[in-house]
């Protein structure tokens, strides 16, 4: 399960900065900042990921306090809540050493 919590993290990690990247280059370009937010980054993966992007963005009748959250969510800029993601995924995955040290029983 560690194992792929740590793979998970690296392909939120790997998304973040490509998304990073898109974006400084784009800015780059423009002259100004520009920071891509969440629903057009899943959006640009095909039309499967527009309509779930779609299907996410509509209000639903049972989920009242998940509807502004993640509304909120696809707002953000891409880059920040995959490296987010990565980081959570990562800390779930960690594996303390021990207190004693390595040559602990």
């Amino acid at each position: 399960m560690r194992f792929l919590l740590r793979f998970a993290s690296f392909l939120a990690l790997v998304a973040g900065v490509l998304v990073a990247s898109v974006d400084a280059i784009q800015s780059v370009s423009a002259s100004q900042p520009v920071l891509t937010p969440l629903s057009t980054a899943l959006a640009a993966g095909g039309s499967s990921t527009q309509s779930l992007v779609e299907a996410l963005e509509r209000p639903h009748a049972g989920g009242a306090f998940w509807d502004p959250v993640i509304r909120w969510s696809l707002q953000q800029p891409a880059f920040a809540l995959f490296l987010l993601i990565a980081l959570l995924l990562w800390m779930m995955g960690y594996k303390r050493p021990p207190v004693a040290g390595r040559f602990s029983a």
